[in-house]
């Protein structure tokens, strides 16, 4: 029996393929091989992408939520504040009710204070009465309330309440020449204002002559 020349072991061992064989059978199929190996380079490159836009939002969240965090506490702590504050101020001025009530009282004292005679100031009813007045005045004192200077003061609207203006050319326009009711302050905050006569300059006095006269005379 004679051997087949075309099957001998040479020939019939696998021959290694080639790789470039593969373009013309994926240009046969109308598939550009450059375009697939972009769309697996594009998918790589986007997964990183995503994940980095992802990361930057939770920051941006955490920030906004440490934001909101720091703006409650501020918020908790001005209204501790405030109302640490107005319980301090209604302890601080808890007698302002009845400190009112009391100035009719001082004043009657006062008057009946002036009102004594030279020869009535050795008597044990003057003595008492201006005694009983100091201890008042004392007790007042003591609780923050004390009366407010006016005499020769310059002018506070907030403090003072003017009942006359005089012309006066021996002190600054807008000074207190004469108290004619005593006011009271409870630490920082007026109880009741003096009422004061204030001094207004003798020019502006002049003036509104001349202009009421030029006004007779037209």
């Amino acid at each position: 029996m004679t051997a087949d020349p075309n099957n001998s072991p040479e020939q019939s061992e696998e021959q290694p393929t080639d790789s470039t064989s593969d373009a013309p059978a994926a240009e046969a199929s109308g598939v550009d091989p450059g375009s697939v190996d972009q769309v697996f380079s594009e998918a790589a490159d986007a997964e990183p992408a995503s994940e980095v836009d992802e990361v930057a939002e939770l920051k941006d969240k955490l920030a906004a939520a440490d934001n909101r965090v720091l703006l409650a506490q501020a918020d908790l702590e001005n209204f501790r504040k405030r109302i640490r504050r107005e319980m301090e101020d209604a302890t601080k001025f808890a007698d302002m009710p009845l400190l009112v009530s009391l100035m009719p009282v001082v004043d009657n004292l006062n008057r009946a204070i002036d009102s004594i005679d030279e020869s009535e100031k050795g008597s044990g009813l003057a003595e008492g009465v201006t005694m009983v007045f100091k201890q008042l005045m004392e007790v007042l004192a003591q609780r923050g309330c004390k009366p407010i200077e006016a005499n020769g003061q310059p002018f506070d609207p907030n403090r003072h309440e003017a009942i006359l203006h005089q012309p006066n050319s021996e002190v600054p326009a807008e000074t207190v020449l004469m108290e004619t009711q005593v006011g009271y302050v409870l630490h920082d905050r007026v109880v009741r204002p003096s009422q004061v006569i204030v001094s207004k300059q003798v020019e502006s006095v002049a003036n509104e002559t001349k202009s009421d006269l030029i006004d007779e005379d037209a």
